[in-house]
């Protein structure tokens, strides 16, 4: 690996993102020098830092897997040690590890106009030493979650509690639930994901305890279809149409889910009540306040969370907390939750680009102050790219056309002699929030967030095929800025 302190391209996030970005850049430009910097001792970012039980994707590998290294394992569905070892197997196969600077975490990138180039100042995490690089492009890749901390709510009494308090983000690799009683705070993925696996492992009981229910729908754990394409068709073709399958279904029925409500409902409400035992209410823990996909829908591999409910292996409860008592946990009902092991699946904090900071010829950058140019770039600010995936299905659908993209970008830049693209935002386009999403974690930040624009390009669908037409056109257009 070369110790260059000048990059061509630099890459923040040794992640799913940054994996796919330095592909793209490997294969588009073998004479370009670049490097991912990585703040952690391991690539794979949100595989490798979340240790749970049962830690999983709840979308499929077949969309959530690169689109230049197809999925061919037996699961949809798939565990988080299964999607690490293929995160890097795509890096060691491409060489992509070997540009991989471990242990540098970015704090602050400082762009020159006159020198058409980022100065980026680095912390070692390991000894704490800083170091400045310079890159002609910089791109992060860091997705927009805090990797240091989990959210947790303030609860009254929690000094009281006796047993022990667990965040999911921070999973102790000795924590001991065998035999004991578990309270898992939390109705959405990661709760879901969490309460069967500790069931099924050895856990006394565990409750799910729950504000407000979240939309669960259940998925095969093996997809016998996909199997027989790879099995009959030629490589390329079965992975062709796997991957068509598996979007076009997802997209359609979220289409579906957004058009017709109501529809979706029952459709939701009809699949989910089939799997219940009698002693479980729908329309107590299985009823959302909201519309479908108002907020992501959780998906249950297997009916795995159902078939523990009807063991009576977990149980659940929807209910507010009232105050935590050195036994349990005291609800506004009435009732107290005895527990040993507290869970608290409560949710993550929004962190945008590693919390690092952006300054242009000495004036810093305020993300909520600009606003995002088709998803992948920010109003005046050159020379800078990001990713942040779909919300609505696959993350990786998304890394994959930006990755287009930017390669596009920057042959363009190439072959015009250029130095520098930037965004220049049209004040007269109105404002919208940049993640049309209802998520807790999302409201909590969206004032953080950059801003999207109601018209195109600064406003995008949150449509795969739809984004297709978009990123697969030549870059020019006339909010985009070309510069020697």
């Amino acid at each position: 690996m070369s110790d260059s302190t000048h990059l061509d391209v630099l890459i923040i996030g040794a992640g799913l993102s940054g994996i796919d970005a330095a592909y793209h850049v490997t294969k588009a430009f073998p004479d370009k020098s670049y490097a991912v910097l990585e703040m952690r001792d391991s690539l794979g970012g949100t595989w490798d830092l979340f240790r749970y039980p049962g830690i999983r994707s709840d979308s499929d590998m077949h969309t959530l897997g690169f689109g230049w290294k197809p999925w061919k394992g037996a699961k949809a569905i798939v565990d988080g040690p299964d999607i690490l070892a293929y995160l890097k197997e795509a890096a060691a196969e491409n060489g992509i590890d070997q540009h991989i600077r471990y242990h540098h975490k970015l704090v602050h990138a400082e762009f020159s106009t006159e020198d058409a180039r980022w100065t980026v100042t680095v912390e070692r995490t390991d000894t704490g030493e800083t170091i400045e690089l310079t890159a002609g492009f910089l791109w992060s890749t860091s997705g927009y979650y805090r990797y240091d901390e989990g959210f947790t709510p303030t609860f009254a009494g929690v000094e009281d509690f006796e047993g022990q308090i667990v965040h999911p983000q921070h999973w102790p690799e000795d924590l001991d639930y065998a035999g004991k009683r578990v309270v898992v705070i939390g109705s959405g993925a990661t709760a879901v994901t969490l309460i069967p696996a500790l069931a099924g492992s050895g856990a006394g009981h565990v409750t799910m305890l729950q504000r407000t229910p979240t939309y669960i729908i259940s998925q095969p754990t093996y997809d016998k279809v996909s199997a027989e394409m790879y099995r009959r068709l030629p490589d390329k073709l079965a992975q062709k149409l796997v991957r068509t399958r598996y979007l076009t279904s997802r997209i359609a029925f979220y289409e579906f889910c957004q058009a017709r409500p109501k529809e979706s409902r029952a459709l939701l409400r009809k699949l989910l009540e089939r799997q219940l035992p009698d002693d479980v209410s729908f329309d107590e823990h299985f009823k959302p306040p909201y519309d479908p996909w108002d907020q992501r829908l959780c998906a249950v591999p297997g009916g795995d969370l159902f078939k523990a409910l009807r063991h009576h292996t977990v149980d659940i409860v929807t209910d507010h907390i009232d105050r935590f008592t050195p036994k349990g946990i005291q609800l506004l009902s009435g009732k107290e939750l005895e527990a040993d092991i507290i869970i608290t699946a409560t949710g993550l904090n929004l962190q945008i680009f590693g919390g690092a900071t952006l300054s242009v010829d000495g004036t810093k950058v305020a993300p909520s102050e600009t606003m995002a140019y088709k998803g992948l770039m920010l109003s005046e600010i050159p020379n800078f790219a990001f990713i942040i995936g779909y919300t609505n299905a696959s993350w990786t659908l998304k890394a994959d056309l930006v990755c287009e993209y930017v390669v596009k970008l920057l042959r363009r830049m190439d072959e015009t002699g250029t130095r520098m693209v930037v965004p220049r935002r049209d004040p007269s386009v109105p404002e919208e929030p940049f993640l049309d999403f209802e998520a807790g974690y999302v409201m909590r930040s969206i004032d953080s967030l950059p801003k999207q624009g109601a018209t195109f390009p600064w406003r995008l669908k949150m449509n795969y095929f739809k984004d297709i037409l978009v990123f697969r056109k030549p870059v020019e257009d006339e909010a985009l800025e070309f510069s020697a």
